[in-house]
């Protein structure tokens, strides 16, 4: 590893630069999930460094999950797993929401969703099609008075219907939006009558779509979906919410 740890110059702030190398090391695979870093004492070395800026660095590392430090142990590069993108997508959703956000996921899924209606149609599992079904079965069966349970089983389907396109980056993308519509979906709900029973109509279209791997028929219904929650936005929400 010692082309990879060399001597870093003083014109810029050391702890930034030991944290700019061995980040660079990892985006470029020299330094790959699990392996063992060198000691604290080989790295000072390394980069004819203190010991206070390497471990500046580490901490940084380390903060960013990009590393772990294992007391006893020593320090090891980490698995970046699709849980890690998602949860901080969540956290930036979380402090924008607005209704400037709520405007802009309705554009972002009216984009995005009838694709992935059609990708899931084309690539859909039967364990998919089990998940979906249960549902709307719990969505049917669901007690009225019940709005966050309604909202929750609405997102689900959603989030399933995503996971059934097979593709991962879909997945990353759309579920940190999903994990924001139970809040929207819950004013609404709650405020306009019959509003359950029209979703629960129209994601039985899709799914009997995707179902038959009719791709176009899956956009289709899609797209109607989306347009009716768009137009409920316009008419009872926008620029009521804060």
């Amino acid at each position: 590893m010692d082309d990879l740890f060399s001597k870093i110059g003083a014109t810029q702030t050391l702890s930034q630069k030991i944290e700019r190398k061995i980040e660079e090391a990892i985006r470029q695979k020299k330094l790959v999930n699990g392996v063992r870093l060198p000691s604290e004492k080989e790295l000072c070395e390394s980069f004819a460094v203190s010991r206070t800026a390497l471990r500046e660095a580490l901490r940084r590392l380390s903060a960013r999950g990009l590393i772990q430090i294992r007391k006893g142990s020593g320090m090891y590069v980490s698995e970046i797993k699709i849980e890690d993108a998602i949860s901080s997508l969540n956290l930036y959703y979380d402090l924008k929401f607005d209704s400037n956000l709520i405007s802009q996921i309705i554009e972002v899924r009216r984009l995005f969703e009838p694709q992935i209606a059609r990708l899931a149609a084309r690539n859909r599992s039967k364990d998919d099609l089990s998940k979906l079904k249960e549902n709307l079965k719990a969505l049917e069966n669901c007690n009225s008075d019940n709005t966050q349970m309604e909202v929750d089983t609405i997102n689900k389907f959603h989030m399933n219907m995503a996971k059934a396109s097979g593709n991962p980056i879909v997945i990353v993308t759309m579920e940190p939006i999903y994990s924001l519509l139970p809040r929207m979906r819950n004013f609404i709900y709650a405020n306009i009558e019959g509003e359950k029973e029209y979703t629960l109509v129209a994601q039985k279209k899709i799914l009997e779509a995707v179902e038959s791997q009719n791709e176009q028929a899956a956009y289709d219904e899609s797209v109607k979906l989306l347009i009716r929650n768009h137009e409920t936005y316009e008419k009872y929400f926008k620029g009521t919410l804060k």
